[in-house]
């Protein structure tokens, strides 16, 4: 009777579990068991380990095998335990040393040519095997870079069975030819993505950021994307066609500063995990950006599918945006799925399968137009068509607890055509207002040193009002408005943190009256006077008057 054992890893959305797998040979009938609450793929792997080995050379043991997954109660799926199977089962051969494969963990898909090919998820694999206090890992040739992220983690990364089984049994390694090197296309790549996700699906692209400058005109737009970014505040846009709210909303992201190493490993293990980390870029260093079609369902944006769910798109945007465009076209019901996550920064789904809570920490950007033929309010463009009755059913898709939890949200008018002659004059760059909002955003942090919080949005209201007063007198408005019903509890939280973050962008040590007044501008939409470029710490070229809302005028 022969025992070998060795590990892998068991990923529940974006998280792992240490599996122990464990092969056992008896005398008997030739037969191989797999046990261990396989699906579908991984019981498969039988047929492909049997063959990966024959054709590496090794000898298939003529036994009763029982090849077991602990802890049996886990769901296991995907091919990244074929090669911890067929080093187990070689173990108990005793073709290999037991003794050399206890504390390995092994992760990959094996071809029946005996090549090793990469799977998903590699990233999160090999954090939760560091957790787990294991430091040496087998990963596919073609995934080393991504799991050498992870500190203190010996990686080896083989290309077939056979060199594995020539470096644990201390003999010379044999050389496998290189696709890469022959200039041959790599079928194994193929593994990494899954079909219909499309390579790169949430993520910022390499070649062009689109810039700020090219935007004519809505200075108060510009401004409350600097403080969406500076804050990480939700905000709205609202607006008639073509007056630029797509083409704001896909400037955000650039104002946003470069993802810390820690967040940079969050983002990269949801996207490997969900199949849409690009082949040669094992780390994400920018933020995300998630644009999903307003015809999305429930489970693409918060998580689902077959089994066990998948991230959705608000994964997808995770320590990033997700912009949902013509927020009004939506399901409300798929709308208010994102009022979860807003407050906690995840999501937990549940399934029959199991149950997965995934990151979902994002800065949302809704858009919509006034009404359904869009020029319900607009000084230009002609008259409404659309029955008031109508507008209030188009408006109602947006619900108050969503809206509520929404920071900012901006008027977006079209363009004169004057600022729309003068483009590029004047008009400031992205790179110019994302410096302000690094800077801002390293006030807020040397503020918040000490604390589990980062940016102003993060911190809850008690704090705020206790621990990080504002100047005597600044909350006189919105104590009124609060009384009045104008205004929530949670609405007077969101307004102090705006005023915090335009404090932060203006340099000043504590929110003034006017930055208040500004923060509930914003929120309500009701006028509060005007205020300077200098009061609001924005462009000295300009000074924004405060305008009724869409309607009110």
């Amino acid at each position: 009777m022969g025992f070998a054992r060795t590990c892998s890893v068991a990923l529940v959305g974006v998280e792992g579990v240490v599996v122990e797998v464990q092969a056992d040979l008896e005398p008997g009938v030739a037969a191989f068991t797999l046990v261990g609450l396989p699906d579908k793929s991984l019981i498969e792997s039988r047929e492909r380990v049997r063959a990966a080995v024959v054709n590496s050379g090794a000898e298939w043991p003529q036994k009763k095998l029982t090849v077991g997954l602990s802890p049996a109660s886990v769901p296991k799926g995907g091919s990244g335990f074929d090669l911890a199977v067929a080093c187990a089962v070689l173990g108990a051969a005793e073709r290999l040393d037991p003794r050399e494969l206890t504390d390995l963990m092994m992760i990959g898909e094996l071809g029946l040519d005996g090549r090793v090919r990469p799977v998903r998820g590699v990233l999160p694999a090999v954090l939760a095997a560091a957790d787990a206090g294991y430091r040496q890992v087998v990963v596919p040739e073609q995934t080393v870079a991504e799991a050498s992220l992870v500190p203190g983690i010996s990686v080896l990364g083989v290309r077939t069975l056979r060199q594995l089984i020539a470096v644990l049994a201390d003999e010379p390694v044999p050389d496998e030819e290189d696709p890469r090197e022959e200039g041959r296309p790599d079928p194994s790549l193929a593994g990494l993505v899954v079909p219909g996700t499309g390579v790169g699906a949430g993520l910022p692209p390499g070649d062009h950021t689109p810039d700020l400058a090219d935007v004519a005109g809505q200075h108060s737009a510009r401004r409350a994307l600097e403080v969406a970014a500076a804050g990480r505040h939700h905000i709205f846009l609202k607006g008639p066609p073509g007056a630029g709210k797509t083409m704001l909303a896909e400037r955000l992201p650039g104002l946003l500063p470069p993802l810390s190493p820690k967040e940079s490993l969050e983002v990269t293990a949801v996207h490997s995990v969900a199949g849409t980390l690009p082949p040669g870029q094992p780390l994400v260093h920018r933020p995300p950006y998630c644009a999903p079609h307003h015809s999305a369902t429930m489970a693409s944006l918060v998580g689902g599918g077959t089994g066990l769910p998948r991230p959705g798109a608000v994964s997808l945007a995770h320590h990033g945006v997700l912009f949902v465009d013509e927020a009004a076209e939506c399901s409300p019901r798929v709308l208010d799925t994102l009022r979860q996550p807003l407050e906690s920064g995840h999501v937990v789904v549940a399934r029959a399968a199991g149950m997965m809570r995934m990151p979902a920490r994002i800065l949302l950007a809704l858009a919509a137009n006034p009404c359904p033929c869009g020029r319900h309010g607009t000084t230009t463009g002609g008259d409404c068509e659309c029955r008031p009755s109508s507008i209030r059913r188009y408006r109602a898709r947006l619900s108050g607890p969503l809206m509520d939890r929404v920071d900012l949200r901006i008027a977006v008018e079209p363009v004169a055509r004057a600022e729309l002659i003068a483009l590029g004059r004047g008009a400031e760059t992205t790179a110019t207002v994302a410096a302000r909002v690094q800077t801002a955003r390293e006030r807020a942090a040397s503020r918040f040193a000490g604390t589990p919080w980062h940016t102003n949005s993060e911190v809850p209201g008690h704090e705020l009002r206790t621990r990080w007063q504002v100047n005597p007198g600044a909350l006189a408005q919105a104590e009124r408005d609060l009384e009045c019903g104008l205004l929530t509890a949670r609405g007077l939280d969101r307004v102090l943190r705006v005023a915090w973050t335009a404090a932060d962008l203006a340099g000043r040590d504590r929110p003034t009256r006017e930055d208040v007044n500004w923060a509930l501008e914003l929120r309500t939409g009701v006028r509060r006077g005007a205020l300077t470029a200098a009061d609001r710490g924005g462009d000295h070229h300009e000074t924004a008057t405060a305008r009724p809302p869409h309607g009110q005028r």
